[in-house]
């Protein structure tokens, strides 16, 4: 039998977390279970044994895959092919969430590939799964025996009215109006992403402490479980490490070489506060001196690892320069000060052929964001493990090459451009008010020195208002940094992409006048980031926030009172259920015809005991035309309501008049008026328009009752 050591894990709602090992995956240096309810999800680790040769030294060679089994939620893939595919974009966020939290934890020696695979094995829809795959990530890291400062886990905390939740399950987060991811370890939080209805920043730090307090059990639990493992010698694997990362890329006197010949050059370049473009061809230039003055004073020739070496030192002098100026002369490479917001300008309506647009420029970083309507049928459709459901609302974020200058290759979206297009989503879906149409965002970046996606949020917000969808209360985003040194610390508003490279800190924050909408943080440094520190920079954020907030509203204060001619109109009602047949009409002829003659596209689905429909058309005239006729077919006359009756045909035991287009109903002789009437062609007549109150249902021959006489006043009896 297998030696299976476990550790069980209390949460204060009486459920329990147990993390497990050495039952399954035993191949692995490192693997575990974690279980709650029956969710259960498999880690594991696999290390290379040799160090990694990379040109990108400075970048740690983890791979996180994450993966969601079907069979966990007892379904069957969907499509041609019946096996999981290439990751959906809700996986490849999970990926990320665990990366994030763990990227910065390892030590700066370790060199090693390092790839870690998550799987959901099964679910049980009372815990998403997400908030368990960093606790299980970093068990299978701890088993293994990797060098990195943790154990560290993440949970995902929501709030429902005055209660936090830990792992919460579907429905639960729908009723939220704070959801968050956090991640950390025992002395700090590491990572935050999520989303809330805009909420104080006070209500913000609350949960955050929260979600430390139920971070702290599950580092413990980790912690117990490795004593447990009497034989685990893995930790000696890699205690050589740090020597052979050393030996293989360092080079004393080639270090003092670049730092002399580049440090007072480089110094002087970034105190003239050149834009981006023309700072980097200076620095390209530079750095070419520097390489062929290597060249001309060294014997033993230029070869690749030395060429490795000089970019590594060169990043060096980079960082050291930039940090310098920021903590000891409080300058930035642009020339602001530590709150100043890069200029801002932005234009809404900028293609004339779309639904609505927006470009936003804010310092090097500009959006170009479109607005698309469409109709139910548009939906983003999401069928995984965990859900079925119809997104009205998304984003997509497109970052390409040319954005920064470069050349890559094409293969697809990136995680990146998956993760930046979901907080951008995230960060204004709550404000979008119910509306009829399903409504589709693309944010192209078209230049980029940081802050992308928080360019995004700027010039989605005006791109709606632009389609005319009222938002009252529109959203700006702001990429806050920080540096700490020697118990220094200096927090910037707004940073550029070399700011956030060789800074300590990247939080991002979202939101409207009211509160914050969504936000993402990722802490690069193994300082301790105290709450007062987490204040300091939201309440520095809002000011930034709110000043972005204006610039926009500049541009377009108000949402469009009319969305743009060539946007699509969209009538919503709802039916009895028992009229879809008639609507429909044998083989869809009536739906077909009313859709002809009046230019529109006309949707209907069952809900309930509803037939819910959806006309959509340019021209608002034919959709009233194609209403008035679905209203015609479906009408239903109320008890005791009186209607306007066109007489339509006269019989001796009575009329028949029409209540409404096409609905005719019998008026019996007898209820035409109070006294008895021998000849109706003298009381009545065809065409002529009078007044009928709908009396119900004869229960035997199933028709209308319709009365006039109870409209009249009543004749007095001789005798009264």
């Amino acid at each position: 039998m297998p030696d299976i050591l476990k550790e069980t894990i209390y949460l204060n709602d009486g459920r329990t977390i147990i993390i497990e090992t050495g039952e399954i995956a035993k191949q692995a240096d490192g693997s575990a279970i974690v279980r709650s309810g029956d969710t259960m999800l498999l880690a594991t680790v696999v290390v290379s044994k040799d160090i990694k040769k990379d040109k990108n030294f400075d970048f740690l060679p983890l791979t996180v895959d994450y993966r969601e089994k079907y069979s966990a939620g007892g379904k069957i893939p969907g499509g041609f092919i019946k096996r999981e595919g290439r990751p959906s974009d809700e996986e490849i966020l999970t990926m990320r969430l665990v990366d994030r939290v763990l990227r910065p934890t390892f030590p700066e020696f370790f060199n090693k590939e390092i790839q870690i695979m998550i799987s959901l094995l099964s679910y049980d829809k009372t815990v998403l799964p997400d908030g368990l795959a960093g606790l299980a990530a970093s068990t299978a890291i701890t088993i293994a025996g990797i060098p990195f400062n943790g154990p560290i886990s993440e949970i995902r905390i929501v709030r429902l009215g005055d209660k936090f939740i830990i792992n919460p399950s579907l429905e639960q987060l729908k009723e939220s109006d704070i959801d968050l991811i956090v991640g950390g370890n025992k002395d700090s939080i590491l990572m935050i992403e999520g989303e809330m209805k805009e909420v104080k920043e006070n209500e913000f730090l609350e949960t955050l402490i929260e979600a430390h307090k139920a971070i702290k059990p599950q580092i413990e639990a980790q912690l117990r479980l490795i004593k447990k493992l009497s034989n685990n010698t893995k930790h000696i694997f890699y205690k050589n490490d740090k020597k052979l990362s050393d030996n293989h890329l360092n080079d004393e006197f080639l270090k003092k070489e670049v730092f002399s010949f580049l440090y007072d050059k480089i110094y002087k370049l970034y105190k003239s506060f050149l834009d981006k473009k023309n700072r980097s061809i200076k620095e390209k230039l530079i750095l070419n001196d520097l390489k062929n003055y290597i060249i001309k004073n060294n014997d033993d020739g230029f070869i690749e690892e030395k060429e490795l070496l000089i970019e590594k030192y060169y990043n060096q002098v980079k960082k050291n320069i930039i940090r310098n100026l920021i903590l000891t002369e409080g300058l930035r490479l642009d020339g602001r000060n530590y709150k100043q917001i890069r200029p801002i300008h932005s234009k809404v309506d900028y293609l004339p052929g779309v639904h609505g647009s927006a470009l936003f420029s804010r310092g090097e970083t500009q959006s170009l964001s479109t607005v698309t309507l469409g109709s139910s049928l548009d939906a983003n459709r999401i069928d995984n493990v965990i859900m079925e459901n119809q997104e009205k609302f998304y984003l997509h974020y497109n970052f390409p090459p040319f954005s920064t200058g470069e050349i890559r290759q094409i293969r697809g979206v990136s995680r990146r451009e998956v993760g930046h297009g979901n907080l951008a989503q995230r960060a204004l879906k709550n404000i979008i008010p119910k509306n009829p149409y399903t409504i589709r965002v693309v944010s192209d970046i078209l230049e980029s020195n940081g802050s992308s996606s928080m360019a995004t949020v700027c010039a989605a917000s005006l791109a709606l208002m632009d389609a005319g969808i009222p938002i009252d209360n529109p959203v700006s985003g702001i990429a806050m940094g920080m540096f700490i040194e020697n118990n220094k610390k200096v927090i910037i508003s707004d940073i550029t992409g070399e700011e956030d490279y060789f800074g300590d800190i990247d939080f991002k924050i979202t939101g409207t006048k009211h509160g914050i909408t969504a936000c993402q943080m990722d802490v690069k440094i193994k300082d301790i980031l105290t709450y007062d520190t987490l204040n300091d920079i939201l309440t520095q954020s809002k000011e930034g926030r709110i000043f972005i907030l204006k610039k926009m509203l500049d541009t377009l204060s108000k949402y469009r009172d009319k969305m743009k001619p060539n946007a699509p109109k969209i009538y919503t009602f709802n039916i009895p259920k028992d009229f879809i047949g008639s609507v429909i009409g044998t083989g869809g002829k009536v739906i077909q015809e009313i859709q002809s003659y009046t230019n529109t596209n006309i949707l209907i689905e069952e809900k309930g005991d509803f037939g819910y429909i959806e006309i959509i058309g340019k021209d608002y005239e034919k959709i009233e035309e194609a209403v008035d006729r679905i209203k015609q077919i479906t009408f239903v006359p109320e008890l005791g309501k009186i209607y306007k009756a066109k007489v339509k045909s006269i019989k001796d035991f009575g009329v028949f008049v029409e209540i409404a287009k096409g609905v005719e109903g019998l008026l019996h002789i007898s209820e035409i008026g109070w006294k008895r009437i021998s000849n109706i062609e003298k009381e009545l007549h065809i065409g002529e328009i009078i007044d009928v109150k709908f009396m119900g249902i004869d229960e035997k021959n199933k028709k209308m009752k319709l009365s006039r006489k109870v409209l009249l006043p009543r004749p007095t009896k001789k005798n009264e």
